[in-house]
């Protein structure tokens, strides 16, 4: 058990900053072998490393996909006994969500040093369950009404972005050229599942999946896993690396059902991005790079939209603008690089890597050579069910 001592070392005081002060990736993409607590442990152990801090100083864990006990659990296997834990799960939202609550309970003094951790084996997991042919999902609440007529994950971002063409004129050229600037980026990134380059044909001639989604439209399923430690101000000297800064955070819950949603062309992100910018004291026009949830492609247009990069119905006119539009994605997004399952912990690690000068493969730069100074990171769950966005920055 921990000594007193060691939960009074610092005096809580409320308004402490917060920052990112480690970051890592597991091993992603094709993983077989290890299990998703293995996967944990190796992104946390690779974190902590890059933090420079000793693991004593890890007093929360934030962790979700591995049921209700998942940071108990975690923690456990982790050789840690935290004193702050969230196990908020919201989908693809969730580690933005977490990252805004970790950031609430360093600044009051509940916690002084924050663990976020994800393994998932979501890759490998299909192929077994293929493999003994037991491929059946259950549905309950709200969905229940929708799942017996087959409509699918898919099948709901599909119908957004059909809503999307018609009422704003949004191409399939404009939606395919989304994964083709993932590509792009993911060919940079030593780190990425898929690096072959794409075109607009190849993604239009794919598999049609889900109308106007074709397979290069999804994003790809991996295995992976990664880790973000958050720590209070007074921690920053004795780190490894410049410290990235939590400026400001929003969330926000939309709905469940489709029936529920009022409108399909305007996801969560439009509150929880607000949010974020007006905690920071920034603008959208303040940012220098994005990372931003990409299961589908329709996602990355509506999310820059919202989030007030562009006007709305003009996202996809701004992203097929490379000279005007926003650095989104650098490390080739869910898109190509990887999806395990929940990608939003892996938007968070991309964002700091991009302000710290880090990347593994495109690194965003300002005209004169220089590092940029703010990012954003938004995560998006469900079928725009939920969102987190945290804009994090170097000063």
């Amino acid at each position: 058990m921990p000594s007193s001592s060691s939960l009074d070392r610092h005096h809580p005081r409320h308004g402490r900053r917060v920052a990112a002060v480690g970051v890592a990736l597991a091993d992603c993409g094709r993983v077989d072998g290890p299990t998703p607590y293995a996967l944990h442990a190796q992104a946390a152990r690779r974190a902590l490393a890059d933090s420079g801090l000793d693991r004593s100083v890890i007093d929360g864990l934030a962790s979700a996909g591995l049921g209700t006990l998942a940071p108990v659990e975690v923690a456990e296997y982790l050789g840690l006994r935290p004193r702050w834990t969230d196990s908020t799960s919201v989908g693809g939202a969730t580690w933005e969500v977490m990252a805004a609550h970790a950031a609430d309970a360093i600044a009051a003094g509940h916690a002084d040093a924050v663990l976020l951790v994800y393994g998932s084996t979501a890759r490998a997991d299909v192929r077994a369950r293929r493999r003994t042919g037991n491929l059946s999902f259950g549905a309950r609440g709200p969905l229940q009404y929708e799942v017996p007529y087959g409509h699918s994950l898919i099948a709901k971002y599909a119908m957004a972005a059909r809503r999307h063409m018609h009422e704003y004129g949004t191409t399939l050229d404009q939606l395919a050229e989304v994964a083709v600037q993932a590509r792009a980026n993911a060919a940079l990134n030593p780190e990425a599942m898929y690096r072959d380059p794409l075109t607009i044909d190849d993604v239009l001639g794919g598999p049609m999946i889900a109308d106007p989604f074709t397979k290069l439209h999804c994003c790809v399923r991996s295995d992976g896993g990664c880790a973000v430690l958050l720590a209070a101000e007074e921690y920053v000297p004795d780190t490894a690396k410049a410290p990235v800064w939590i400026l400001g955070t929003g969330e926000y819950a939309s709905h469940a059902a489709m029936s529920q949603w009022e409108d399909f062309t305007r996801s969560p992100a439009a509150v929880s991005g607000e949010l974020a910018f007006k905690r920071a004291g920034v603008t959208p026009a303040d940012i220098e790079l994005a990372a931003i949830y990409d299961a589908f492609t329709y996602m990355t247009l509506v999310t820059l939209e919202d989030l007030g990069f562009c006007a709305k119905g003009e996202g996809g006119p701004y992203f097929a603008d490379k000279d005007r539009r926003l650095p989104v994605n650098t490390d080739g997004g869910g898109l190509s690089a990887c999806h395990p399952g929940m990608r939003g912990l892996f938007l968070l690690v991309e964002a700091v890597r991009q302000l710290r000068g880090e990347a593994p493969g495109l690194q965003v730069r300002r005209p004169d050579g220089s590092l940029p100074e703010l990012a954003v990171a938004s995560g998006t769950g469900g079928w725009f069910c939920s969102s987190g966005t945290v804009v994090l920055g170097r000063g």
